[in-house]
Formats: C-alpha cells, sequence, structure tokens
C-alpha cells in the first residue's frame, strides 16, 4: 500500500458510519487496497472516490458530538431522480452477504444489515454535501430579490433515498448530535444549519482540524444563534442609534454626502461585537480599515467621535484648528482614536484615515497593527494584544487587486499578524454596477479562499445571526491566528452618495427598498414579539437619542476643534518648522570601529559561501584602514550605529537580505544548513534588533504595510527598497495618498524611507529610472525629503539624520546600481565620525581657480562620476562640477554659496534622464529664483541632457553609451 496515501478521514472525518458498520467498511476497503477485484464493481467506484488511505482511519470518524438534537418538524421532499453512480452503488449495498465459510473478519462483515449501511454510508455523504455547498441555498438577501436555486448536490435522491427511507432509523454515532435519527429530522438539522441565514464555506480549507472546528460550532448552534438577551438589547441599540444618525443628518443636511451605511446597519452591530468580545479576551488595541461607506457612523457611534464635531463638519467647517494651516479632507475619510471599555475591560480603537482609493488602507492598517505587535516583544504571543478590523465594498473586494496583495501578506513572517477580521458591507450594487458586472465570481469574497480561510455569508437584516457569526469569527481568529472573513450582504437605501437617484439603473431594487422597513424596526418587532424588550423601549432609545442628536448640533455652532497628534509614541517630536532641529550625526570612531568588526567577521558556527568570506575580508580592510568605504559597508554603519543607540530597524523589499544586485549580504546563509546568521544583531546585549525580510513580489500592499507600519512608533526606523526603483509606480496611490499628503490632510506623520535603485546604464526602459520627477512634483509644504546620495557617508548620514532629527519626514532615496560597486563611490572613515553631519550640497573636489571657472555644472547622482572622469581625463580645468545630494527641501542657501564662489561662470544643470523627467522640471524655476538672489552672470540656467521622451531610457546599449558621451561632452564643452 503507498506510504503517500490521504487519509480516510478526509472522506469520513465527519462520518455517520457508526459501529459494526464503521467495521463493515474498514475491512472492504482493505480488501480494496489489497486486491481491488475482490470486491464488486460498485464498492471498487465508492472507493475509488475516496482517495488513498488507510483503512485504519475510519475509526477516528466514529466520535460524535455531546450536544442532543433540536426537536423540529419534518422538511423538504425529495427533488430529483439522484445521480445515476451514486444510485447504483447504493443498489449495490443489497449484494449477497459473504458467505459463512469465510473467516472471523468476513464473518463480522457479513452481520451488517446492508439496507441499515446503505442509509448511513448516503447520510454521510448528504451531510457532507450540506456542508460544501449548503452556503448556495441559504437565505441571504435581504430584500429577497435573489431567491437561491435548488442546489443538486444537496438532493437526497442523489444519495439514493427514497420517500420510504424518511421514517427508518439511521445510525449516527453522534453525528449532529443525534444516536439515531431520521431522514427527515437530520435534513431539518442540516438545513437549520447550513441553509439558513448564515451560509459558511470552509471545505476548501486544507487543514481537517479547521474545518471540523468550524462544522462542530455551525452545528452546536443549528441556527439557534449565542446571543443574549443583554446581548440583543445593545444590538437593538446599536441599530437604532446608527440609523437614527443617518436620518438625522438626511434631514438637517439634505443633499450632503455622507456615504450613509443605512441597509447595512448590522455592520455597525457586527464592530460593536468585535470589540466587546475583543476586550473580553485580552486585546488591548484594534485598528480599523475602511472606506468611505458608513464611515460617519463608525467615527461617531464606534470611535466615539463628538457628534458636536461630526455636524460642525457638516456646516462645512475644518476639522482641523485654523492656526495650523492645513489643506484637511472630507469628513468621510478622517481618522479618530479612542478608548472604549467592556466590562472593566479597555480596548484602544484605531480608526485609519483613508482616502476614496478604497482598498489601500487595509495593507496599512495590518502594518500598523503588526508594529504594535512588535512594540509588546513577545513574537506570536502579541498577536492576542493587538489586531485588525477591515471593512471592504462588495464590488473592491473582488475588483481591487490590492485585497488579494493584502491577503497574500497574512501568513508570512514579514507581515503576519496573526489574522484580521474582514467585513465586507455588500450592498450587492458597486455605485451603479450590478455584480454580475463587477465580478466573474459567486461571491465579492471568493478571492480570499486562495489564502485557506472561512468565508461566512450573513443576511444582514438578521441581527441575531450576524451578532452570532461575528463573535463565531473571531473565536476562529483567536484559535487558529489567521484571517477570517464576514460577508454582511445588505442594501444601499440610497444612492452611492445622497445626491445619486439610483433608479437609473437598478429600478427593481430600489422599488423594493422603498418598501423595506429598515433593520433596526424589523428587529425591534422581533425582540417585542418574544418579550426582550417593549415597543415603548425602542421608541424610548429612539426619542433620547435624537435628543442627544439636536443638543449636539446646537453645540456644532461654537465647536472649536483640537489637533489630535503628536501624542502618545510621538510626544516629544515637533510639527513647527521653526522648532526643527537636524543633528550632527557623526558617530564616535570607536563606536564605528566595533560595528565595522562585527559586520566584517566571518562567523565561526556557520559555513558561509567563499566569495561572501571574500567580501567580508575585503570589508574588514576598509574598516581597519578606514579608506574606500563602500556603499553596503556606509549603510551597515548607519545601521549599526543606530541599532547600539536603541533604534529598532525594520527593512523590507525584494531581496533586501542579499540586495538585488548581490552587494549587501545583511543576512548569512549557512551552506550546510540553510541556517540564517544576521550580523548586525550580534553587536552588543544591549542593541536593538534589526529585522530584515525578503518582501513578496508586491509593492503596493508591501509599501502600503510599511507605510502603516511606520506610522505606529516613531523610534522605528523602517525602510522599504524596491527591487529597481522602476517598479515603485506599482505602489503609486500609497505614494500619492499617504506618503506625500498625509500630514496636510490627516495630521499624520510618518519617518518611512524608500530605497529606489535609480541609474542610466543602458539596461532599457524598465530598468533606469525611478522616476524622480513624480516625486518631486509631489513635493511642497515641507512634506519629505528626495535625495540623490553619490557617496556612502552622505547615504549613512542621510539614514542617521531620520531618527536623530526631532520630527519626522518620509525619505525618498535614489540609491545607486553601478555605484555600488564603482571605483570613486567610496569614503573615508573621517566622513562618518564624531561632528560630521549630511550635505545638501557636495562642492567642487579638486582645486580650482573660481574666477577662472567658465562653466559650473550642477547634478546630481551617478552622472556626477562620468562627469568627472571625463573632466579628469581631458584635462579641463575651467569646469567647476558640484553635486546637489538632497532635491527636497530645495538647498537655497547652500546653492547661492556656490553661485557667488563661481560669478563668472555660465551655470547649467546636467542629468541623465530625458529632459521631460528627471529633476529638471522642478529645479528649473528654483535655479532662476536663486541665481537673481546671488547676483549671478547667468540668469537663467541651461540644460544638459537627453531630449523629452515618451520612454525613460532606449533598449539598446550602443545607443546609451552614445547618448551618455554627448551629453557628458556638451556638458563639459
Amino acid at each position: 500500500m503507498s506510504k503517500n496515501r490521504l487519509p480516510l478521514q478526509e472522506f469520513l472525518n465527519t462520518s455517520a458510519v457508526f459501529g459494526s458498520n464503521a467495521i463493515y467498511i474498514e475491512e472492504m476497503y482493505q480488501r480494496y487496497l489489497d486486491a481491488p477485484q475482490s470486491v464488486s464493481e460498485d464498492w471498487q467506484v465508492f472507493f475509488s472516490k475516496l482517495k488513498d488511505a488507510s483503512p485504519q482511519q475510519a475509526k477516528r470518524s466514529l466520535q460524535g458530538a455531546s450536544w442532543e438534537p433540536k426537536k423540529g418538524d419534518a422538511i423538504i421532499g425529495f427533488k430529483g431522480t439522484g445521480d445515476a453512480q451514486w444510485q447504483g452503488f447504493f443498489n449495490s449495498l443489497e449484494e449477497k452477504k459473504p458467505s459463512k465459510d469465510k473467516d472471523k473478519s468476513k464473518a463480522s462483515a457479513s452481520e451488517i444489515n446492508a439496507d441499515a449501511l446503505r442509509r448511513t454510508v448516503a447520510i454521510h455523504a448528504l451531510i457532507n454535501a450540506y456542508k460544501e455547498f449548503g452556503h448556495l441555498e441559504a437565505t441571504l438577501d435581504p430584500l429577497g430579490l435573489k431567491v437561491p436555486s435548488p442546489c443538486q448536490e444537496l438532493d437526497p435522491a442523489r444519495y439514493g433515498f427514497t420517500e420510504q427511507d424518511r421514517g427508518q432509523p439511521i445510525q449516527m454515532g453522534g453525528e449532529l448530535g443525534f444516536q439515531i435519527g431520521t431522514l427527515d429530522d437530520i435534513i431539518l438539522a442540516l438545513r437549520n444549519t447550513y441553509t439558513d441565514k448564515i451560509g459558511v464555506e470552509f471545505m476548501h480549507i486544507l487543514s481537517s482540524e479547521e474545518r471540523e472546528w468550524i462544522a462542530e460550532r455551525m452545528e452546536s448552534s443549528r441556527g439557534n444563534y449565542s446571543v443574549t438577551p443583554e446581548e440583543r438589547r445593545r444590538v437593538l441599540q446599536d441599530l437604532i442609534e446608527a440609523e437614527a444618525f443617518e436620518q438625522f443628518a438626511h434631514v438637517k443636511f439634505p443633499g450632503t454626502k455622507r456615504f450613509s451605511v443605512e441597509g447595512s446597519e448590522t455592520v455597525i452591530a457586527s464592530i460593536e461585537t468585535i470589540l466587546a468580545v475583543a476586550a473580553k479576551n485580552g486585546i488591548e488595541e484594534i485598528a480599523i480599515g475602511m472606506a468611505h461607506r458608513g464611515r460617519l457612523n463608525v467615527l461617531t457611534k464606534v470611535t466615539k467621535k463628538p457628534y458636536a464635531a461630526m455636524f460642525s463638519e457638516f456646516q462645512g467647517k475644518s476639522a482641523f484648528p485654523a492656526e495650523l494651516n492645513i489643506s484637511g479632507d472630507v469628513k468621510y475619510h478622517l481618522g479618530a482614536t479612542c478608548e472604549r471599555e467592556y466590562e472593566g475591560k479597555k480596548i484602544h480603537v484605531t480608526l485609519m484615515p483613508n482616502p476614496s482609493h478604497l482598498e489601500t488602507v487595509g495593507a496599512v492598517t495590518v502594518g500598523r497593527v503588526r508594529a504594535r505587535q512588535d512594540a509588546l516583544g513577545i513574537g506570536q504571543q502579541s498577536w492576542d494584544k493587538a489586531m485588525a478590523l477591515i471593512l471592504h465594498g462588495d464590488a473592491s473586494f473582488a475588483g481591487q487587486g490590492v485585497v488579494t496583495e493584502t491577503l497574500t501578506l497574512s501568513r508570512t513572517d514579514a507581515y503576519g499578524t496573526g489574522g484580521s477580521i474582514h467585513i465586507i458591507v455588500n450592498n450587492q450594487v458597486g455605485f451603479t454596477t450590478n455584480p454580475e458586472d463587477a465580478r466573474s465570481s459567486t461571491y465579492a469574497s471568493d478571492m480570499a479562499k486562495g489564502i485557506q480561510i472561512p468565508i461566512f455569508h450573513v443576511n444582514g437584516d438578521d441581527p441575531d445571526a450576524v451578532a452570532h457569526v461575528t463573535k463565531l469569527a473571531f473565536d476562529y481568529r483567536r484559535q487558529f491566528k489567521k484571517d477570517v472573513v464576514l460577508d454582511v450582504i445588505g442594501y444601499r437605501r440610497y444612492g452611492h452618495n445622497e445626491g445619486d437617484e439610483p433608479l437609473f439603473t437598478q429600478p427593481i431594487m430600489y422599488k423594493s427598498i422603498a418598501v423595506h422597513p429598515t433593520t433596526a424596526v424589523l428587529y425591534a418587532q422581533q425582540l417585542a414579539a418574544e418579550g426582550v424588550v417593549t415597543e415603548q423601549d425602542s421608541q424610548t432609545m429612539r426619542e433620547t437619542f435624537k435628543g442627544d442628536l439636536e443638543k449636539a448640533l446646537k453645540a456644532a455652532d461654537t465647536y472649536k476643534p483640537e489637533a489630535e497628534w503628536l501624542n502618545g509614541s510621538w510626544k516629544g517630536l515637533t510639527g513647527e518648522r521653526k522648532k526643527r532641529k537636524d543633528e550632527k550625526t557623526g558617530v564616535d570612531i570607536a563606536e564605528l570601529k566595533k560595528v565595522g568588526k562585527v559586520i566584517s567577521t566571518k562567523p565561526n558556527h556557520i559555513t558561509i559561501n567563499s566569495k561572501i568570506e571574500r567580501q567580508l575580508e575585503a570589508k574588514a580592510k576598509m574598516v581597519a584602514s578606514g579608506q574606500g568605504i563602500d556603499w553596503a559597508t556606509g549603510e551597515a554603519l548607519a545601521f549599526g550605529s543606530l541599532l547600539q543607540e536603541g533604534t529598532p530597524i525594520r527593512f523590507t523589499g525584494q531581496d533586501v537580505r542579499r540586495g538585488t544586485f548581490s552587494h549587501r549580504h545583511a543576512v548569512l546563509t549557512d551552506q550546510d544548513t540553510n541556517e540564517r546568521y544576521i550580523p548586525l544583531n550580534k553587536i552588543s546585549n544591549k542593541q536593538a534588533k534589526l529585522e530584515i525580510y525578503d518582501s513578496t513580489l508586491s509593492e503596493y500592499a508591501v509599501l502600503g504595510f510599511e507605510y502603516g507600519y511606520s506610522k505606529a512608533d516613531p523610534k522605528n526606523l523602517v525602510l522599504w527598497e524596491g527591487q529597481f526603483g522602476d517598479f515603485v509606480n506599482t505602489a503609486q496611490v500609497v505614494i500619492d495618498q499617504f506618503i506625500a499628503s498625509a500630514e496636510t490632510k490627516w495630521l499624520r506623520l510618518s519617518g518611512l524611507v524608500m530605497l529606489l535603485p535609480h541609474g542610466f546604464e543602458g539596461q532599457g526602459p524598465e530598468h533606469s529610472s525611478a522616476r524622480p520627477e513624480r516625486f518631486l512634483q509631489l513635493c511642497a509644504e515641507d512634506n519629505m525629503h528626495v535625495v540623490n546620495c553619490t557617496t556612502p557617508a552622505n547615504y549613512f548620514h542621510a539614514l542617521r539624520r531620520q531618527q536623530l532629527r526631532n520630527y519626522r519626514k518620509p525619505l525618498i532615496v535614489m540609491s545607486p546600481k553601478s555605484l555600488l560597486r564603482h571605483r570613486l563611490a567610496v569614503s573615508s572613515m573621517d566622513d562618518f565620525i564624531t561632528g560630521t553631519a549630511f550635505k545638501p550640497i557636495i562642492s567642487e573636489v579638486s582645486d580650482l581657480k573660481p574666477a577662472k571657472v567658465r562653466k559650473l555644472v550642477i547634478c546630481s547622482g551617478k552622472v556626477y562620476y562620468d562627469l568627472y572622469e571625463a573632466r579628469e581625463k581631458e584635462g579641463i580645468k575651467d569646469v567647476a562640477i558640484i553635486r546637489m545630494e538632497e532635491y527636497y527641501p530645495f538647498p537655497e542657501s547652500q546653492i547661492i554659496a556656490e553661485l557667488k564662489l563661481y560669478k563668472n561662470a555660465e551655470v547649467v544643470w546636467c542629468q541623465e534622464e530625458p529632459k521631460n523627467m528627471g529633476a529638471w522640471s522642478f529645479v528649473e524655476p528654483l535655479l532662476e529664483d536663486v541665481l537673481a538672489k546671488a547676483d549671478a552672470k547667468t540668469k537663467r540656467a541651461g540644460y544638459v541632457g537627453r531630449k523629452a521622451s515618451a520612454s525613460p531610457a532606449v533598449g539598446y546599449q550602443k545607443v546609451h553609451n552614445e547618448e551618455q558621451a554627448s551629453l557628458v561632452k556638451t556638458a563639459l564643452s
């Protein structure tokens, strides 16, 4: 028998097989495995469907559940004629039993009642069918417009059942809570469990432990939801307040956009349920990421933003103090934080700000959660201390690729957080687009199946079902440390926004919505009928809350907003430009030598690659001599010195451990065991830790994650490196909507560092440009720093400056490729030591006489070395070259000082990039301004570089070389 057989339990893990029937099947299966022809043709067909397995696994399925069946009336008849293959198999079980002259085991098999066995095996197949396909017949649409089609897999006749079987006893062994049950009772239990208001998809999960856990939880409730009277009253209160707020705003501010949650109010109750059970189970922090649908309700109801503040914004006033002079954002993009308390347990709730780019915030939210977990410093135990809750739209969950990218991160070492809870606010429409046009899948949630997680679909008009399945989802996340999806199916009472007319495009749906009672009204009626509350109770809740809203509206007239930033871990940093300080970033030489020794010493306990060994030897010589320090060593010295000073460093990106260009080797790998060794984590016992990970093949979600991580705590140095800078535009949304603008929109700071390999070296249009022009176009209001360093020492200082300054800005680095090993692109140890700092401008390095300089070439990045080498080769003495190491903030005073030094010189800007790219469009007006301030001979700087082009670079090395030689010659002529 094969050693690679899948366990028979994959077929029988929820089996109804019981007692001697189990022995019979085990024996028959063993006979089949030994000699397939020894059993009948029908048994062969049956066993061939089971896949390979050990027959002993059958016995493991015999223990059933401990709960007892609920009483109920018989339901369904038989819908179809059945599958011929199944019918043939079950009929075959009436075949003649083995004769009595067989051995003892065969004799025991002969005692089996074939008809009872047929029913037992058949009911097991039907149960599995309900687990797999029951969701297709679940009642999920609150409007009743989408009536489930009969699913043939759920037809009892498909498994050989006839009308004569309905009252016959079936051995169950505890399955579904039955020891012995009739077909009608069993089907009723299955329908209450799998086809009521909750439909669950979980049979795609490979883990049998997870499948069994979900089945047990579903089957133990069997449609009787675990919601206490007190919880139901709280849910009713949530629904009434959610609905009343929307209706109040609708009346007081008619036509104003608010992206109402009406039609999906149970989502608000679901969030409140999650917060309550999370606090009870020790979760200390929850970060919520969501788009605009229902956001105003979450801001006020969940994160306790004052209703007066909200109504003030409805009146058109700023959410921020006027003296901050920021652009701000619309009210349904803003975030908030608060402390909530449930039964004496406090939980910190953060609603992340988000742009209209719907799903981007998911990755940002998970990144923040990972940062908070890492701050606790207890490894995976911290997964039970902080978690992410992410709300999605149905159209965007299916349509936006960043959702799949973010889901893919969830089980990796670099990005795992122990699972996020996803809630799809399923309006059954995307703006004006119907589901059949918005996706190719059955459900909006289908993409989530790829990461082996359960999906719970629930009818949004059944608050008890929503509360029950919400707690189930939380428990799954807690038990298995994985993501989980809640697909809350509701509707959208108005159009995409409150000024839309949905009858133009969804007339049938909106005619139904117009006469459909609200969820709060329906639930109040249900609870009143069941004696949980009275009609007067519900009315009092409404009137009291409406009175509170009226008071808040009056208070809005005089409401004064406060700046909620630079609190918590950000305390001590400044947001005011006049208070900013850039400290000296040099390091004591003894400390540099200490770090240098660690990063250049071969570890004794592992076997490293011989080429890496030679690199370590070369690095040791650099450190010892203090000369020729290359890029990778300069970076390692920056990291090591910061770690020694207590700065944790997180560094991710594709191939960052080795480096795309095989220069970094921050992680050494044992050639015999694959053990990984990080030298920078071995400097001292008191140092902080370097976390360095190779990322998934993603820019969008990964950059969003790292941005979110950087927002959580300014004490961390967070870096993301692109494999090539050209690929960063895949994450353009994160750059435009978060990194460049979050401070002026939302008062949210970040010190994220982006390393983007850039440089024209004849490698074609997709491996040349990090698109510096796009970053420079975004630069304003001192929002970020953009550098293009030409020396390892200046890069070293740029990195250290990020952490030593008393404020935080994103840092964009046009990092090198060929300069990583360029003989001239090196630094002396003297450039790193105490007293040194970052240089925004590097002056001419040769001993030229300024008065005799006829041309001043200003450049940045790799092209400097091409210019320098050509000038030295030609012996040119009347052309000075200065390097702009920092594009933004523009180094005005340093440039003016250089211009005053070369008063008689013609001034040109030289770049490798085409004229419509690179820095030219950015620096031209700024250079004109400083030329006037310096009273220079040149009034407008000239341009030297490639002509304007639709593509960044040519695809042919020969043409590249000719272009490069031409621009260098022109610059020096």
